[in-house]
């Protein structure tokens, strides 16, 4: 039991301890050669940073402000890979990412769950290495190790499956309306919402300290300064001065330098005659401190661009909680609210008109949300909507994007909570209202009020398929056509290409559909196959009509081939089909053809007798080999001759089978090989059908002088039968000798050199080649190997003779017989039958005791 349990807690270390230590534990040198061996991994990674649109500037900013080290995607960004000789280079050599790159790059955006489950899978496939020294490290074995990762690798599959089956969830949660409309624009990472952080800025952006300002002055002076605005909001402008730009736009800084300017520079002036001209932009823009409070997901301080907005701060806190407003976020400043932002003017009209810049200091407070209402069904988005005084459900569904072309807006429905003063007994604190068309009318004069927790539900068009009828069956454009009034039968055949050559025209199908969605079958007849119908009736909705072929009704016709063809089987029947066309269609005649006749089996004309098929034979030529040298001359082997010149060619009949009969006794030449002590070894063609082994040894010119005839090898290939066991010697003494067989093609006879030894193995304590002795029995060569295992069974021994015969043990106790293995033959012991019930001698000599006690003490009672 403790060691099941040692053993549990191992693979459990395995399973969840390596993976971590694959994953952190690596050393810089590991974590290279593993990036260098797969470099799909770190261009993957580095692929997903730069396809998010963000600079590495951006990345670490973004980095900061959700809590994560600045650096930790350095050595993913764009030439973090580049190492370099000297030693006081800062670049970051890339490591395999962990846990918290992979959270990271999660909460900037960069990769959905889908993807992050996909990099996790290829850090841990790039880890197997270390997951088996690992493996080595704790003792366990290889195997188990390798049992481990394949287990890791499921895990893996497991949770790329899940990862999918999550993001179909929050798809379907979308569809059903469930989802707040607008909070995916700060629940999700994007870079909309971030303020410029070097410039440009429009002309009303104001200056403050931290500010830097380029001034660049062209014409007939060329100079650039850099500005620093100082803490106490001054800037100095050589040979102009310190100039006090604290909260002054772009706009009228630009009005003072003109002036300040054109005291030291005569050319710098309004207007074309200017000589001297100047710009002035934001290099550099300073950081404001501001407060978001209220239901934020992070409230608190955030340090934000000076060009930063209400929605720049916003996004910083990570948006309004799901009980948050976004049609009511209030900036406050020095106490009081000085402006309101309706999120939704920004994201459904694209009207930033209320995002107004903040100040140092600012406060963006989030109240709770005003009355939500859901819309569901047939509408362009979804969702759940945050509804201000006044707004109606035509607000509403502009809000969703308007209906989409499947809406039924003859329908609309909201399922109401009523409010308290309308609540009743009797279970009518819920009601459903029907809204009418006329209400659904932009500005109409009856638009519906909507209250807090209303369910608005816009229904689809119905599904069924109005204005059409079906044309199928033999006509040349089947399918579905539109009802024209007053369309005839006929005019439906015309619409759908019109008929087939082979058209039935005895009777059309008309399936109509009656009020009660049952049908009635109506019949047409065709006049022809231009589609003219006789007796043409009017078509209504939904009726089917169906045109057959006369191809349809007709059975297949066809007529077979065998034997001495390349092909056999059945071919489609032809009008004026001969037996040459039929051996042609079957890829000719076989070598093997005989040319002088062949047999058709044909359909009786009567069956009452029992006759199933009549037969005759109809003559063929020399013409019926197609293959055929210049000369005329067949390329084929001889065979029996065939006729000259060209026989009458013979019509086939539907069902036919067509035999091409065989040359009597044609075959190739058979072949056989033998080899060993024999003075000719090689591969022999048979002359006759009737050549037998002796004939071969003779034509090999018989044995060597050290050939073991007693040894020889007789194998079969035909029919997979194998080794057969001859005696040579009987069969050289005598060709009438039972085993001297005849011979077939590819048997291979092999005649060995004498071996004096007896081969021992099975069930015994030393199996060896054992010197063979003369007359010395089965037993003895057993004794010679060691003798039997406590496994082996004598019972069951037996002989391979060197000429492939079976001897095996016979009778018992005194009358054993034991065969006598010959020079090459092996002895084999087999195993037990562990199966097999055992013979209980000393119950068997009992019960022979109690019978002959029995007759002893019969034999005294009747003597006396």
């Amino acid at each position: 039991m403790n060691t099941l349990k040692l053993r549990f807690l191992t693979a459990a270390a395995i399973l969840f301890v390596v993976p971590a230590v694959a994953l952190t534990q690596q050393s810089p040198a590991q974590a290279q050669q593993m990036l260098e061996a797969n470099p799909a991994l770190l261009n993957q990674l580095r692929s997903r940073i730069l396809s998010s649109g963000l600079t590495p500037d951006q990345v670490r900013a973004r980095l900061r402000a959700e809590g994560y080290p600045e650096s930790i995607l350095d050595a993913y960004l764009p030439g973090g890979s580049q190492s370099s000789g000297d030693p006081s280079s800062t670049t970051v050599i890339p490591t395999m990412p962990n846990e918290d790159v992979f959270d990271a790059i999660t909460a900037l955006g960069i990769v959905d769950t889908v993807g992050v489950a996909s990099l996790r899978c290829s850090v841990e496939a790039l880890s197997d290495d270390t997951t088996l020294l690992a493996a080595d490290t704790i003792g366990i074995g290889r195997a188990q190790a390798l049992r481990n990762k394949r287990a890791l690798r499921r895990t893996c599959e497991q949770r790329m499956r899940l990862s999918v089956i999550d993001t179909l969830r929050l798809r379907i949660q979308s569809d059903s309306g469930f989802v707040i409309f607008g909070m995916n624009a700060f629940r999700q990472n994007t870079t909309q919402f971030d303020p410029n952080l070097g410039g440009p800025v429009d002309a009303n952006y104001r200056l403050g300290p931290g500010d830097l300002i380029a001034l660049i002055l062209t014409g007939d002076v060329s100079q650039a300064y850099q500005l620093p605005v100082t803490r106490e909001g001054f800037i100095v402008v050589p040979q102009a001065g310190q100039i006090f730009v604290n909260n002054l736009t772009l706009g009228e800084l630009e009005n003072i330098l003109y002036n300040r300017l054109g005291r030291v520079y005569s050319g710098v002036r309004r207007g074309p005659g200017a000589t001297t001209r100047f710009s002035i932009s934001p290099v550099r823009l300073r950081t404001n401190q501001v407060f978001v409070l209220g239901d934020v997901t992070r409230p608190g301080s955030f340090r934000i661009s000076s060009a930063g907005t209400t929605l720049s701060a916003l996004y910083a806190a990570s948006g309004p909680t799901d009980n948050g407003s976004l049609r009511n976020v209030q900036i406050k400043r020095g106490g009081r609210t000085i402006d309101v932002l309706d999120v939704y003017d920004y994201l459904i009209n694209g009207d930033a008109t209320h995002d107004v810049r903040l100040l140092n200091g600012d406060v963006v407070f989030v109240p709770v949300h005003s009355p939500r209402v859901r819309i569901v069904g047939e509408v362009t988005r979804p969702a759940t909507y945050e509804i201000r005084g006044g707004e109606t459900l035509s607000d509403a569904i502009r809000f969703a994007g308007g209906f989409t072309p499947n809406a039924s807006r003859r329908r609309v429905q909201i399922e109401r909570i009523q409010s308290p003063d309308q609540r009743a007994l009797g279970g009518r604190d819920r009601v459903t209202l029907d809204i009418s068309p006329v209400n659904l009318a932009e500005n109409g004069p009856t638009d519906i009020a909507l209250l807090a927790g209303d369910i608005i539900r816009v229904f689809a068009v119905t599904e069924r398929m109005r204005n059409r009828i079906t044309v199928e069956g033999n006509v040349w454009q089947p399918g579905t056509l539109g009802l024209t009034p007053g369309m005839t039968v006929s005019q439906a055949l015309r619409a759908a290409g019109g008929l087939q050559p082979d058209t039935y025209l005895g009777q059309v199908l008309v399936s109509r559909l009656n009020s009660d969605s049952t049908r009635s079958q109506l019949h047409a007849t065709l006049a022809d196959t231009t589609g003219r119908v006789i007796g043409d009736f009017a078509l209504k909705e939904d009726d089917q009509v169906r045109v057959f072929s006369v191809t349809t009704f007709r059975p297949t016709r066809y007529v077979a081939v065998t034997g001495a063809v390349r092909t056999s089987g059945q071919i489609p029947f032809r009008e004026g089909m001969t037996v040459r066309d039929l051996v042609l269609l079957a890829g000719g005649l076989e070598q093997s053809a005989d040319l002088r006749e062949a047999e058709i089996a044909r359909l009786p004309a009567d069956r009452r007798a029992g006759v199933t098929a009549t037969t005759f034979r109809v003559p063929l030529d020399s013409s019926y080999i197609f293959e055929r040298g210049p000369d005329g001359a067949y390329f084929g082997p001889p065979g029996l001759p065939a006729a000259s010149g060209s026989t009458p060619e013979v019509k086939l009949r539907p069902y036919d089978n067509v035999l091409i009969l065989r040359q009597p006794n044609w075959e190739l030449q058979r072949e056989a090989v033998i080899a060993g002590e024999v003075r000719f070894p090689g591969r022999y063609s048979l002359r006759t059908k009737t050549e037998k082994v002796s004939d071969l040894i003779r034509r090999a010119g018989g044995l060597t002088p050290e050939a073991y005839a007693d040894g020889v090898t007789f194998y079969r290939a035909k029919d997979s039968v194998g080794r057969i066991g001859i005696a040579l010697p009987d069969i050289l003494r005598s060709p009438a000798s039972r085993d001297n067989l005849q011979l077939q093609d590819g048997d291979s006879i092999f005649i060995p050199r004498f071996n004096a030894v007896v081969n021992v193995k099975g069930a015994v304590n030393s199996p060896v080649a054992v010197t063979y002795v003369p007359g010395k029995n089965l037993e003895y060569y057993v004794r010679a190997a060691g003798g039997i295992t406590r496994l082996g069974d004598l019972r069951y021994a037996y002989v391979t003779q060197p000429n492939g015969k079976v001897e095996a043990t016979s009778g018992k106790f005194i009358f054993r017989n034991n065969p006598r293995p010959r020079p090459g033959s092996t002895v084999f012991v087999p195993p037990k039958d562990t199966s097999e019930r055992r013979t209980d001698f000393i119950a068997t000599i009992g019960s022979i005791a109690q019978v002959a006690a029995s007759f002893v003490a019969i034999a005294i009672a009747l003597r006396r």
